[in-house]
């Protein structure tokens, strides 16, 4: 059985500079009924564990580390025995959330995490967070983004660890190069597509997010 994506909704708050926004996160599962990889362990561990249903958890990829997106990663990995991925440079932003606990191994611009048959390629994307990678999967035709590009542009680039000039960088050079009629799953939101976001990369230069 070829790997499907599903989605889930979590709800909690982000944390960073001093200040505290409620907000609601996709957690996207990718497997088959044996096994799957959770990208973005969000606020609820066991709304995810539910929707994994028993099945063996390879991993938990995080596409960065601010809180919403890693704050039940700890107990989702203790639940299951998965190993929690993050990219190196964002390590200052885990120890913010995770001072006693470091991730199990590290995410590289290039390397593909496997499930069901079905490769995920990193993409280091940095701008929103120094280690934020997106997970590319050609054959489920879909980019999954966590905060680098939304349906409507690019991140935040206003808070601690982040950098305007840089995120449209990545997503010039590593997203808009994707075939256009791939689905962009992201952190927060609807998703949206290459297509219909790869036109209004000006208008954000302009905007200066």
């Amino acid at each position: 059985m070829a790997a499907r994506i599903e989605h889930l909704v979590t709800s909690g708050t982000f944390a960073l500079d001093g200040g505290v926004w409620d907000v609601d996160n996709n957690v996207w599962i990718v497997g088959d009924d044996e096994e799957a990889v959770v990208v973005d362990a969000a606020h609820d561990a066991q709304a995810i564990l539910a929707a994994l249903g028993g099945r063996t958890l390879r991993a938990i990829v995080c596409t960065h580390a601010h809180n919403d997106h890693i704050d039940a990663a700890p107990e989702l990995a203790e639940a299951t025995g998965a190993p929690v991925l993050l990219h190196p440079d964002d390590l200052p932003l885990w120890k913010l959330t995770h001072p006693d606990r470091t991730p199990d191994g590290e995410l590289a611009d290039g390397q593909t995490v496997t499930v069901a048959g079905t490769a995920l390629t990193v993409l280091h994307t940095p701008g929103h967070a120094p280690g934020a990678v997106c997970l590319y999967a050609p054959e489920l035709g879909t980019v999954f983004t966590g905060d680098t590009l939304f349906a409507g542009g690019p991140g935040a680039t206003g808070r601690s660890f982040s950098h305007f000039p840089t995120i449209v960088d990545s997503i010039r050079e590593r997203l808009l190069t994707l075939p256009p009629e791939t689905v962009v799953r992201t952190g927060h939101g609807d998703s949206t597509t290459v297509g219909a976001e790869a036109p209004h990369l000006d208008e954000w230069v302009k905007r200066g997010h």
